[in-house]
């Protein structure tokens, strides 16, 4: 089966103290390259919360850079051309979406371009607002 996962699963796996971390872990182990995608994006924002989590001791920019090979690693990482890119803002503008949830329309324009049969987030809500159509394939790890 092919997989997406959003930088929630991503972050909630890495980070142990996160009410998450077990599931999130557990399925990030069982992710192949073959199979298993991220949108490339999802490196930069894995970084940017885990450097700034508001925790002690910090994670240190070295740790996290180590979390961000990991996911290249493991997942296929997907990008949008320019015009995918700017299609899916269109789409949302078109769609009335504003905020943050850019953010997600163009993760899941990423897990539709790698033909994901199963969506991973823990912002199911949001997700499955902006793709109800594909609501079944988006669930928590």
């Amino acid at each position: 089966m092919r997989d997406f996962f959003d930088t929630s699963v991503l972050v909630a796996a890495f980070w142990s103290g996160h009410v998450h971390h077990a599931p999130s872990i557990k399925r990030l182990a069982a992710a192949d390259k073959k199979n298993s995608a991220c949108g490339i994006h999802s490196l930069a924002e894995v970084y940017a919360v885990m450097t700034s989590l508001p925790i002690k001791p910090m994670i240190p920019p070295e740790q996290v850079l180590l979390f961000v090979e990991e996911v290249r690693l493991r997942l296929t990482l997907v990008s949008l051309s320019p015009e995918e890119f700017v299609g899916t803002i269109r789409d949302a503008s078109t769609r009335g979406l504003t905020g943050g949830r850019i953010y997600d329309a163009l993760l899941l324009a990423c897990a539709a371009k790698h033909k994901a049969q199963a969506i991973y987030t823990w912002n199911l809500k949001h997700y499955q607002s902006i793709a109800p159509a594909i609501a079944s394939s988006i669930q928590v790890p």
